[in-house]
C-alpha cells in the first residue's frame, strides 16, 4: 500500500491578517504500487500535462487545467481521505500558537482514524519544514498509529513527485468546496467524488 499526504490552507491563526480559515490535510490511498504507477503515468500522458508543464498545485492550475485534471484522475484507482480543520472551532492554546504541532496532531488524526484503510502502508508526505520537524513528526506517526498501520514514512519534495501533486490537488478541490463566496466552490470536488472515500470535519 503506498499513501500520499498533502495539505491546503496553512496552520496560522492571524485570520485577519491572511491565514486561511480552514485547513484541509488529504491523504491519496493506492493498494498496490502497481495502481501507484499506472496513475502516474495516466496523469503524466494526459490532457492536463500538455496543458500545464510546471508541478500540479491547486492554487497555481488555471480552470481548465482543473478541469483536465480532475477528469482523467476520476477513473484511476485510488481512493482519498481527508480532514478539514475550521480555524474558529480551535480552542487549545498549544495549536493556536505553534504551528508545527497544529500540523502533526492533524496529519496523525487523520491518520489514526482512517477507518481500517491504512495497512503496512508506505506513506509519502510532502516534505516541507525543516529536518528537526520531519523527524519529530515520523517519530509522533509511528508512537500513535503502532504497527501494522505503518511500513515507513518519507518526505518528498512535490516538484518531484506527481503522485503527490495529485495529493495536492485533493486537499485544494475539498479546501475550495469550503468557500462559500466562491461560485465554483463544489466544481472540482465534484469531479472528485468518485475517488472520495471521506471527508471527516473535525469539531
Amino acid at each position: 500500500m503506498l499513501v500520499f499526504i498533502d495539505e491546503s490552507g496553512d496552520a496560522g491563526f492571524k485570520l485577519e491578517a491572511g491565514s486561511s480559515p480552514v485547513f484541509v490535510a488529504a491523504m491519496v490511498i493506492f493498494d498496490t504500487s502497481e495502481d501507484a504507477a499506472r496513475t502516474q503515468a495516466i496523469i503524466e500522458e494526459s490532457e492536463a500535462r500538455k496543458h500545464h508543464k510546471p508541478e500540479f498545485k491547486f492554487n497555481r492550475c488555471s480552470d481548465n487545467v482543473r478541469d483536465l485534471f480532475f477528469r482523467t484522475v476520476c477513473r484511476c484507482p485510488f481512493l482519498v481521505r481527508a480532514i478539514v480543520v475550521r480555524k474558529q472551532r480551535i480552542w487549545s492554546p498549544r495549536l493556536m500558537a505553534d504551528k508545527d504541532r497544529f500540523y502533526e496532531y492533524f496529519i496523525k488524526a487523520m491518520m489514526t482514524y482512517s477507518n481500517g484503510r491504512l495497512r503496512d502502508a508506505r506513506v509519502v508526505i510532502d516534505g516541507s519544514g525543516d529536518r528537526e520537524f520531519r523527524q519529530d513528526l515520523n517519530a509522533a506517526l509511528r508512537r500513535r498509529l503502532g504497527r501494522g498501520i505503518v511500513r515507513h514514512i518519507r518526505f518528498k519534495d512535490s516538484k518531484g513527485d506527481v503522485l503527490v501533486q495529485l495529493a495536492d490537488m485533493c486537499a485544494g478541490a475539498i479546501a475550495r468546496s469550503y468557500r462559500p463566496t466562491r461560485s465554483d466552490k463544489d466544481r472540482w470536488r465534484a469531479a472528485l467524488r468518485p475517488r472520495i472515500d471521506d471527508v471527516w470535519e473535525f469539531k
